[in-house]
This record gives C-alpha cells, sequence and structure tokens, in this order.
C-alpha cells in the first residue's frame, strides 16, 4: 500500500489561514492554521475558507467561531466591528470579546455583557446631548443678553 506525500509547509498554509482578533487596546487572540472561519454579519452568518476571495464584513455582535487544524471549533464572543479578508489574513477587529468554549455561557455572556454595554452607551450619548444644548442655550443667552 502506497502511502499519500506528505503535504509541504507551504501546502498546507495555503490551505490554512491566519487569523488575528484585535481589540481597541491589546491582541485577543493570533492563531495559525485556521481551516474555517464562521462570523455573525448584519446580513446572517457568512463563513470563510481560506480560497475565499478578499473581503471586508461588517460584524454585529455575536458568536465567532474557527476551527484551527488538529483542534476542536472555538467559540467567541464578539461586539460589533470588522472583519478584513485579504489572502491568508483574516483580521476581526471588534470593541470587545469574550473566549471560552461552552456555547451556552458565550451568548448569555454576548446578551449580558454587549447589550448592557450598548445600553450603558446611549445613556452616555443622551447626557452628553443634553450637555451640548445645555452649553449651546446658555452660549445663546450670554450672547444676545
Amino acid at each position: 500500500m502506497q502511502m499519500p506525500p506528505q503535504r509541504t509547509e507551504v501546502e498546507m498554509l495555503a490551505d490554512s489561514m491566519r487569523l488575528k482578533i484585535l481589540l481597541p487596546y491589546k491582541v485577543f487572540a493570533v492563531k495559525e492554521r485556521v481551516l474555517n472561519i464562521v462570523a455573525e454579519t448584519e446580513r446572517g452568518s457568512y463563513g470563510f475558507l481560506p480560497n475565499r476571495l478578499d473581503c471586508i464584513a461588517p460584524l454585529v455582535p455575536g458568536i465567532l467561531s474557527y476551527r484551527a487544524e488538529n483542534e476542536d471549533e472555538t467559540f467567541v464572543a464578539v461586539d460589533q466591528g470588522i472583519l478584513v479578508k485579504t489572502g491568508p489574513e483574516v483580521v476581526v477587529s471588534v470593541r470587545h470579546a469574550i473566549g471560552g468554549v461552552d456555547l451556552g455561557l458565550l451568548e448569555s455572556a454576548v446578551k449580558r455583557e454587549f447589550v448592557d454595554l450598548d445600553e450603558r452607551e446611549r445613556s452616555v450619548r443622551g447626557s452628553m446631548a443634553r450637555l451640548e444644548s445645555s452649553f449651546i442655550r446658555r452660549y445663546m443667552e450670554l450672547k444676545h443678553g
């Protein structure tokens, strides 16, 4: 029985991707030899394979999954951001990420962390709008007063 020929390092890399997950303040993860990635976009889940054409995809809060060579599928909860695929490089830049393997816990973490964060940000934006309008009103009073 003849053994199949061993694949070279270059051939193995051609069939895989390098995944980087970036946060505003640090590199969350760098993974070599990733075979597939599934990410949540505004239009649903999209899968990315090594030979897919280059693209950019806006991400929504959800679960990003990937499978690296000789590893189980890995799940990461991500906040909104962007995914950029250029050749074998895939860069995911998000505001927040939570790593883990238990899908149930990650899903509840997305709801708890990211939805609460959005509510706090809306509150801050509302406070800033009130401050701005108060500043403008007082400025106009001084100017016309």
